[in-house]
């Protein structure tokens, strides 16, 4: 009766057990549960854990019939134990095994030769030590950051001893022991069983295990010419040692690790994306600003050759010639000729000639080289052409139109200043014209010019 209430107890928690784990669902948040670089080193896991457990031992297994057993009863007792393990791989870990406890049983068979027939037997375990190899399986889950249900097998060897007595027919006690002391027998602890994670670190562990003992006096009786075994059923806990903030090797699960490295090299390649196209967004927005106010300040209404914004007298026929502020003047032709200082004026206004970075905006520290040069168009009645330049850097047409605004500016500001209009021809060539290499800043610098040649 209390065999077939703990096998129903066993089947009723993993039933349980199982169903919670089929339950959950998928996880694919980006998380740092469980997560260690990919192919990172052992030293980023805890591999040491250590354990204790409490169950049932019998004289009785599964693989066994107990009516050819020395005793075909079976009796239940309580024992207990602990280990220590080091986990090797993630699917394999050695165990040093600690047990403790009692076996007994009744009904004795009866022994042909003597006519015996033992009552009973107890057996004091009073230890057992082995070493074993922990085969966890089924560690590796696609669905999940880790299983909740580890399973796993165990084989290995140790010693184990022990000290029985036997009950005889009439009452007696017989005690065997080696010397007075334990009989120490080789055996073979094999098990299988699961863990169930209960949070960081701390496991809750159920397990079966058969000991196949290297002799036939576990029970101090001698029946038959089989070998001795008993099987532990255990609960137990198994603590992880080191860091919290590191998983267990045993139960790390290294796919949750390559999709979590997966999905954040994907949020972060998401995030750089969307912060480029806020930048294009801007870029485009201030070349939209660049491109209206360029526009404003080459707009020439009446063709005059006088930006509307410096044009006092809008609405000049064609053809009619105007003075600085776009009002018609009288003709005259006066013979000039252009001397080493009127080239000398020039120059100097090239070399300070600056404009706003990627705008037509004359700075104030062109202006006096540039008055002088508007003083000479006015003294001498000369012509000037202005051819402006860009680099390479820019579309074509964005560059055209900023070298034609630029020259423009300046014819604008010498006529502003008295030159007549109608000497001063503004051309824009943009990029199309280099006189060095854009393949450096300091070709690209003397690319970025307005030519002045006065005639």
């Amino acid at each position: 009766m209390k065999t077939n209430l703990k096998k129903a107890s066993l089947l009723l928690t993993g039933v349980m057990v199982g169903g919670k784990l089929f339950a959950q669902s998928p996880d694919t948040t980006v998380s740092s549960a469980n997560y260690v670089e990919p192919f990172s080193g052992g030293d980023k896991l805890r591999t040491w854990s250590i354990g204790i457990h409490g169950g049932m031992l019998s004289p009785s297994t599964f693989l066994v019939n107990m009516s050819r057993q020395d005793f075909r009863s079976p009796h239940e007792n309580i024992g207990y134990g602990a280990y220590i393990k080091k986990q090797i791989l993630p699917s394999f870990g050695l165990q040093a095994d600690f047990l403790r406890g009692k076996l007994e049983g009744g009904l004795g068979q009866t022994n042909v030769a003597s006519g015996n027939t033992p009552q009973s037997f107890s057996t004091d375990l009073n230890w057992s030590a082995a070493l074993s190899g922990q085969f966890t399986l089924a560690n590796i889950n696609w669905r999940h950051k880790k299983g909740a249900i580890q399973p796993y097998i165990t084989a290995g060897g140790g010693v184990i001893a022990y000290r029985p007595s036997i009950v005889n027919a009439d009452g007696s006690r017989t005690g065997f022991s080696d010397g007075g002391g334990n009989i120490h027998k080789v055996y073979i602890p094999v098990g299988a069983g699961f863990k169930i994670n209960m949070g960081s670190g701390i496991n809750l562990d159920l397990g079966y295990q058969i000991g196949f003992v290297n002799g036939d006096n576990l029970d101090g009786y001698n029946y038959g010419m089989n070998n001795d075994k008993f099987s532990y059923a255990h609960v137990g806990l198994e603590f992880s040692l080191g860091s919290r903030s590191k998983p267990e090797m045993a139960t790390y699960n290294p796919v949750n690790s390559m999709r979590t490295e997966y999905l954040r090299k994907t949020s972060d390649l998401q995030s750089q994306l969307n912060m480029q196209k806020e930048e294009n967004a801007k870029l485009r927005n201030d070349l939209n600003t660049t491109n209206e106010n360029l526009n404003k300040l080459s707009a020439d209404t009446d063709g005059d050759g006088v930006p509307d914004m410096y044009d006092k007298c809008p609405g000049t026929p064609a053809g009619t010639q105007v003075d600085g502020s776009g009002c018609p003047i009288g003709k005259r032709e006066v013979k000039v000729y252009v001397t080493e200082e009127d080239k000398k004026v020039v120059k100097d206004a090239i070399d300070n000639l600056e404009f706003d970075f990627g705008k037509a905006t004359i700075r104030a520290k062109s202006y006096p080289s540039l008055d002088k040069v508007a003083q000479l168009l006015v003294d001498k009645n000369f012509s000037l052409k202005l051819a402006g330049h860009t680099d390479n850097v820019g579309s074509d047409a964005a560059n055209l139109k900023l070298s034609k605004a630029r020259a423009e500016s300046i014819k604008s500001y010498l006529v502003s200043k008295g030159a007549n209009a109608s000497r001063v021809e503004a051309t824009g060539y943009g990029e199309s014209q280099p006189i060095a290499s854009n393949k450096t800043a300091e070709g690209r610098q003397q690319n970025r010019r307005v030519e002045f040649t006065l005639y």
